[in-house]
């Protein structure tokens, strides 16, 4: 096929040829259709090819290796796109042809083939004035590595053509500017990583080696892993080596020397199957048992090590497992693989051969070009598959074959969304729609960022802003059974979802150990530190490495802070702790005073609904006299919430309920003192308009508006940074202050700031209209009762910043409580006084101002 851009000679012709400077052979499958989708698989595990040179001759390619589970990955695609053609409700009248193309394993074939399906497979064109009609392939899906995908993507994505892989983890493919058009149905290392350090916290295994591949997946994998490690103190790496790519024996001895030498327990491997397979002979050849492997998903389900010759030194893995699907009706799809049925397609099908000669043991004649394996009998193309042992046909733990039909599925699915676009309605220029005729693989890809659809497996399939399907995997155990027979069993899984974010469901119970005490084993680099000693860092080591030194006074350890040494210094007592409690003298004094100013509340709210109907009652709307009762009494039971060791809900509501209570009273008080001042100005001659401005309605109004967006303050301060429960040991070595920290300086003070606005808005129209005539002098009990609380309050702040512990949350119970009292005196004190003791003054005459003395 063909990997260079087309050249254009001058032409005599109407229009100018163009041809393909170069051709290259590749192994492929090809199917006829109206549109095509590419695939890039791993059928063989290696390749020999010839110096590259730029002749019009083709080059020969030579494949070694040949891989049953990737071919059955690149069948896996034909059968999808085989059952979407058969069905009468996806891309009705559009046939979908496939180019499946083999890597090889390796990067320049992987790359080439890519960029074979990007230019097409015609030698010649003419390159006409418009250009009309699909592209050589609408999408690609693959490859099966990261690296390949990086490389392949850098170019096919500068012409946005979808590429969506089945396989490639590496979290840098995420990165939207690099890689536009890259999509996957496989979850990103990262996640990979997370699920990783879950395990290990799970276990306590604080020291493990890494083992990585050289390349992206390997690099990108360390450094998210020593990150990830660092920043939630999972532990520490006891050493990082690098498997090496290709035969190459004297670095493997080194590595599993390195291995052995380590007193690290636990083995994380990022590498692909192909590294494991040559690992794995040099830890057998040094017989290296007792080890605790921790496999990624390339090669959690390789058959080819599940064997057991290799489960003294295997069994017990511990893997990262794409997830698990079923594909109804793909057996029977692959019984019916016959190179007859292909033999004479002009496309020519060099894979199926390949597979038929690797599976028989046969040849056809003759060999075909890339086969380096021909011999033995000549293939009929008549064997029957069903009589043959071969991995091909296993369909039971459909992992990356899973991946595949998702992602066979999202490109169709995108195609059908664009086809069934409206014209007119559409999301491009103009609100055009795409067509067959005219299509840009922009235009798909756009469609492709929105797809979301459900298999028949019943999982969701639709990408993220960064092109990343919603992540899971399965935790895969190796089971080594008692008649040596292998089984890897399904023992959790690690998903994310919208709610729960990160979860790690393991069955413990289940796992295989393959130890002697069949437990979990223990790999720690220092043991923990015995009674009357600490933790010394050890000079130049990772801080999971340290000696254990004599405690210095009122330590043992690194996690004891709840904990206090006896005077012998060789155990532990608890601290004391430290809290504005019910039982000490100020928590209880506290709390009569709350007590006691609520049940004033209760008496003056009796007296006034009792005497509702008098006129002292009555006058200057007595619902917003109701109402500062009620919020009166509210604020003097939440003061309650600041006694007690500290919850999360208390610390959540105790300022909530505080802000809320007052401001619904300050407001309530707001407003009266401008109907009073609205009153007044009606008094006078032509004053009467502004009266409709002030009544019930408006005042209830008002009242909700200004306690709303009090609310707005609280749930904005809890959501954004919530109030929280805090052990400080920072006040005294041996004991412990439970306090609430306010999450957000800002969100307190904004709090507090608005009572005050409202609290000065009060006080400033109350003091102006203070010397009002007598009939109105309501103003007078506002002004005094809005001073003692501006008093109380500006006091207040710098004796809360001034106070440590339990004595910062009794001044903001005191000055809750003085101010409650204040306003409760100020502004009810006078109206009891004449209701209880001067009745003769409550009358409307004495309320009016008429016919009585000054009070």
């Amino acid at each position: 096929m063909y990997v260079l851009p087309p050249h254009c000679p001058e032409s005599s012709s109407l229009f100018p040829s163009c041809r393909l400077w170069r051709h290259f052979e590749l192994n492929g499958m090809h199917k006829p259709g109206d549109v095509i989708l590419g695939g890039l698989f791993e059928v063989h595990y290696t390749s020999v090819f010839p110096e590259f040179t730029f002749t019009s001759e083709p080059n020969q390619l030579n494949c070694q290796g040949f891989d049953p589970p990737g071919f059955r990955h690149a069948m896996t695609m034909a059968y999808a796109i085989d059952e979407i053609n058969k069905n009468s409700n996806l891309l009705p009248n559009v046939t979908i042809g496939y180019s499946l193309y083999d890597n090889c394993a390796t990067l320049v074939i992987g790359f080439s083939a890519a960029l074979s399906l990007a230019s097409g497979r015609e030698e010649q064109f003419l390159a006409q004035e418009t250009c009309l009609g699909s592209p050589p392939v609408l999408g690609i899906v693959g490859d099966s590595f990261s690296t390949f995908s990086i490389a392949t993507s850098n170019v096919i994505g500068l012409f946005k053509l979808p590429i969506v892989s089945y396989f490639a983890t590496c979290s840098c493919l995420s990165d939207r500017r690099r890689f536009p058009s890259f999509f996957r149905t496989i979850p990103s290392d990262a996640f990979q990583v997370r699920a990783m350090i879950q395990i290990l916290k799970r276990f306590s295994w604080t020291w493990v080696g890494l083992l990585v591949s050289d390349d992206d997946y390997g690099l990108h994998v360390t450094q998210s892993l020593q990150a990830d490690m660092a920043q939630s103190g999972a532990g520490c790496l006891a050493y990082t080596e690098i498997l090496p790519w290709g035969e190459n024996p004297a670095e493997l001895k080194r590595i599993v020397e390195v291995i052995k030498k380590s007193t690290a327990r636990v083995v994380i491997v990022f590498a692909h199957q192909i590294h494991m397979i040559q690992l794995t002979k040099e830890v057998v050849r040094q017989n290296v048992t007792g080890l605790q492997w921790i496999a990624s998903e390339a090669w959690t389900s390789a058959a080819v090590l599940q064997i057991p010759q290799l489960m003294p030194y295997l069994g017990g893995t511990l893997g990262i497992a794409i997830r698990r699907g079923e594909i109804p009706g793909l057996r029977d799809f692959l019984l019916q693989v016959c190179p007859d049925l292909h033999h004479n397609s002009s496309y020519g099908n060099s894979l199926v051969r390949q597979f038929w000669e690797h599976t028989f043991h046969c040849r056809f004649a003759p060999p075909p070009a890339g086969w380096l394996e021909a011999g033995g009998p000549l293939c009929t193309g008549q064997e029957d598959l069903e009589n043959v042992e071969t991995e091909f046909l296993d369909v039971s733990n459909l992992r990356p074959e899973y991946n595949i039909y998702k992602a066979v599925y999202a490109l169709a699915y995108a195609l059908d969304d664009m086809l069934h676009c409206v014209p007119g309605r559409g999301p491009f220029s103009e609100h055009s729609c795409a067509t067959l005729d005219s299509l840009e693989p922009w235009q798909l890809m756009y469609y492709l960022e929105k797809v979301n659809f459900t298999t028949s497996f019943g999982d969701q399939v639709s990408f993220d802003e960064n092109g990343d399907a919603l992540p899971i995997y399965d935790i895969m155990n190796w089971l080594w059974l008692p008649d040596g027979r292998t089984k890897v069993q399904n023992v959790g899984l690690v998903k994310k979802s919208p709610f729960k974010g990160e979860e790690l469901i393991l069955d413990e119970d289940k796992i295989f150990w393959n130890f002697d005490s069949k437990q979990p084993p223990q790999s720690v680099c220092s043991e923990n530190c015995p009674p009357g000693t600490r933790m010394a860092r050890k000079k130049g080591q990772p801080v999971c490495c340290f000696d254990c030194v004599l405690c210095s006074e009122g330590k043992i350890s690194n996690k004891t802070e709840d904990y206090w040494s006896s005077p012998q210094r060789d155990h532990c007592v608890p601290k004391e702790t430290e809290f504005l409690s019910y039982h000490e003298p100020l928590g209880i004094c506290l709390t009569t005073t709350s007590l006691l100013g609520t049940f004033f509340c209760a008496v003056v709210l009796g007296i006034f609904t009792y005497h509702r109907n008098t006129p002292v009652v009555r006058a200057n709307n007595s619902e917003l006299s109701f109402l500062i009762l009620l919020s009166l009494k509210l604020c003097f039971l939440c003061s309650l919430l600041f006694i007690g060791r500290p919850r999360m809900w208390t610390c959540q509501l105790r300022h909530a309920a505080f802000g809320i209570s007052f401001v619904l009273c300050v407001s309530c008080i707001l407003v009266k003192t401008m109907v009073v001042v609205a009153v007044f100005k009606a008094s006078k001659p032509g004053g009467g308009a502004s009266l409709k401005w002030f009544g019930a309605v408006q005042q209830r109004g008002t009242v909700v508006a200004l306690t709303a967006i009090q609310a707005a303050i609280c749930t904005a301060w809890i959501v954004s940074a919530s109030p929280a429960p805090h052990k400080n040991t920072q006040y005294h070595n041996d004991k412990i202050v439970y306090e609430c920290v306010v999450g957000s300086t800002i969100g307190f003070a904004v709090l507090l700031g608005y009572i005050g606005l409202l609290a000065i808005l009060s006080f400033l129209l109350a003091f102006l209209a203070r010397n009002l005539p007598d009939n109105f002098n309501e103003a007078k009990l506002i002004t005094f009762s809005m001073l003692i609380f501006c008093a109380v309050w500006v006091a207040f702040v710098p004796a809360y910043v001034n106070s440590p512990g339990k004595y910062a949350d009794a001044v903001e119970v005191f000055a809750i409580l003085a101010s409650s009292f204040g306003l409760l005196v100020a502004l009810f004190g006078p109206k009891c006084y004449i209701i209880l003791l001067r009745p003769e003054r409550n009358t409307k005459k004495a309320v009016m101002g008429r016919g009585t003395t000054k009070t």
